[in-house]
């Protein structure tokens, strides 16, 4: 059944994952991974085709 609603246009770089965690390869002091955190560079970490700036405003 078609349904009515809108889809999001998803990201081709990131195929809507658009953060990821990176571990560093170092520990903390209490034993966990360091890792660091990065958003996709062509949706600034919003998973879709739609400018950032859109995005945000809720357009």
């Amino acid at each position: 059944m078609p349904r009515n609603t809108r889809t999001p246009r998803v990201c081709s770089d990131c195929d809507g994952f658009p953060v990821v965690a990176i571990t560093t390869g170092t520990r903390n002091p209490d034993g966990t991974r360091t890792t660091l955190t990065v958003d996709c560079q062509a949706c600034h970490g919003t998973g879709t085709n739609l400018p950032a700036a859109l995005a945000r405003a809720g357009r």
